[in-house]
């Protein structure tokens, strides 16, 4: 489905595609997404969700297509330079410094629009009592749990003040309760008038939080609609399940 061209669009890629020596990771991939919306990337592992991520956030240089940011073209714009403009994202795995307080580690990501230290923190700390960190401002990076990691990467790049989060399996790796807090947060994210897309492999999540998804398999994007949508369509089945899964689970030989 291509780009629907919407002046409320924040985000429109059109046939992006990377190739890694003879491995064709994205392939013709076209996704848009609208101010306030939170869209959901879903697909199985080694589809070219977060290889895609790094082309639209300025980490990876397409082969092809492009990038729209708020109207404007940021194909080949460096990281930081896209952050600037408002385009944040976040990483699969969370890497804090650790010997840095959260404080501090927070403040790194203010310090993209804040030079003055004093601002910086000031950023941070408003941050982290969103995010429910305020007792844990003090602790070094490196004492917290995986789910305190998730919380602080999220929190860094809340602090470069963005328009359109990038979040790469936010939710990967904690517990029920702890996926429960960060869709409240992000829904609380969401009301402050910023975009969410999120890769995710947590379909509950993705289901409770998405106004609609993209599914990309074999770095081609084979399915888009909204949660419910995409959850009946044959082929999404098939990526999933494998080859004439979506036949069997029509005729009961296997449950969804």
């Amino acid at each position: 489905m291509p780009p629907t061209g919407r002046a409320t669009d924040v985000l429109e890629v059109t046939g992006l595609c990377k190739t890694f020596g003879g491995l064709r990771a994205v392939a013709d991939a076209t996704l848009s997404v609208a101010a306030g919306e939170i869209v959901s990337l879903i697909g199985p592992n080694g589809a070219g969700k977060t290889t895609l991520f790094a082309m639209v956030s300025g980490f990876l240089k397409p082969d092809a297509g492009t990038v729209q940011f708020q109207r404007r073209d940021i194909k080949g714009l460096r990281p930081h330079a896209a952050c600037r403009l408002g385009l944040a994202r976040t990483f699969q795995v969370a890497r804090p410094f650790p010997n840095l307080s959260v404080h501090h580690n927070i403040a790194i990501g203010a310090h993209t629009r804040y030079r003055r230290r004093n601002q910086a923190l000031a950023i941070a700390a408003e941050v982290a009592e969103r995010l429910g960190m305020a007792s844990r401002l003090d602790d070094h990076a490196g004492s917290l749990t995986v789910a305190g990691r998730k919380r602080l990467e999220l929190a860094r790049a809340l602090a470069t003040r963005p328009r359109l989060l990038l979040l790469d399996e936010v939710m990967a790796g904690l517990n029920a309760t702890e996926i429960d807090d960060i869709v409240a947060a992000l829904r609380g994210i969401r009301a402050t008038g910023i975009t969410i897309v999120l890769i995710e492999h947590v379909m509950r999540a993705v289901k409770s939080l998405s106004d609609r998804a993209y599914v990309l398999n074999h770095g081609r994007m084979i399915a888009t609609g909204t949660p419910a949508e995409i959850t009946r369509n044959p082929d999404v089945i098939e990526a999933y399940l494998g080859h004439g899964a979506a036949a069997r689970l029509a005729d009961g030989q296997i449950d969804a």
